[in-house]
């Protein structure tokens, strides 16, 4: 980026903030290509601008970022209806452990906003209520604030947030957020999978227990969303690592969970992420898009 290569005052300022504006603008779109050309759009924007007549730095960066990301989703929108298979968020590389919370924003928040289970809901959203939640819900923004970021009356902003709350409380499951049980549990499904052990896939399966699987019609991953925790243990077990050459795993931390890239001569393959409840997998999520993980490469 332009920014990272300039000593001045605006890019220094803005540099300061990219991480923030990577943030909001992932939450809004699940992308992260589509985020990372938001971020820079913005960057243009700031360095034209006459930045010595701005007081808050952080807030205009923000508003600018919201109003690109809500521009860009509604033009994204349209791909997605084409889209071959189910759809999902593409991998985003966390470390909220280490990572410095913005002010108004609890960790464990900010993490369960960056979840798959959660941007999955999200995108069932219209742009403003999902520019709302995000600013709201994530990273604690006030109404007033929210309101001239979107040129709205703050009362017309509440009832977004209302409505955007509502939807999300009535299709979010409440899973558990526990990165060491959750590692647990992978290792354990990482073993039975590549063993091709149905029984130790069943073991760590909750029963209602649903795969579902992102390729875009570019790589092998079922089509629909597989239910019942035997029709997806007989999946896995069927199809193990033998059909992926030179294969190796790799943990690391993806959307605030422990998750696991599987490469294939040293390049990204798919990314494997589950959803506990209740100490076993509800949800695998299968990422084989080779456009959504390419970013991965070690």
């Amino acid at each position: 980026m332009a920014a990272e290569n300039s000593t001045t005052a605006p890019a220094r300022e803005f540099q300061q903030h990219r991480d923030v504006l990577l943030a909001v603008a992932y939450r809004m779109l699940g992308r992260v290509a589509d985020a990372e050309d938001v971020v820079q759009e913005a960057w243009l924007r700031w360095s034209a601008a006459d930045t010595t007549a701005v007081r808050d730095a952080r807030g205009y960066l923000v508003r600018t970022t919201t109003r690109l990301a809500i521009d860009r989703l509604r033009q994204v929108q349209a791909r997605k209806e084409t889209y071959v298979g189910p759809w999902l968020p593409e991998p985003f590389p966390t470390d909220l452990a280490s990572a410095p919370v913005p002010d108004g924003a609890d960790r464990v928040v900010l993490a369960e906003s960056v979840s798959l289970a959660l941007l999955v809901v999200l995108e069932s959203l219209s742009p403003l209520e999902r520019a709302v939640f995000v600013l709201r819900e994530a990273f604690g923004y006030p109404y007033t604030e929210i309101a001239a970021t979107l040129e709205r009356a703050e009362p017309a902003v509440r009832q977004l947030a209302g409505r955007a709350r509502r939807h999300v409380a009535e299709r979010r499951p409440r899973f558990e957020v526990d990165p060491a049980q959750q590692r647990d549990l992978t290792e354990r499904f990482l073993a039975a999978a590549t063993a091709g052990d149905l029984e130790g896939l069943l073991a760590v399966l909750a029963p209602d227990a649903h795969l579902v699987g992102d390729a875009g019609g570019k790589a092998k991953a079922p089509r629909r969303v597989i239910e019942s925790a035997r029709k997806v243990a007989r999946f896995l077990a069927a199809i193990g690592p033998k059909e992926i050459p030179d294969v190796r795993w790799t943990f690391l931390e993806l959307n605030g969970a422990p998750a696991v890239l599987v490469t294939s001569g040293g390049r990204p393959h798919t990314v494997m992420s589950v959803d506990v409840i209740d100490g076993r997998i509800r949800t695998l999520y299968l990422m084989a898009n080779p456009d959504k993980v390419a970013h991965l490469a070690p």
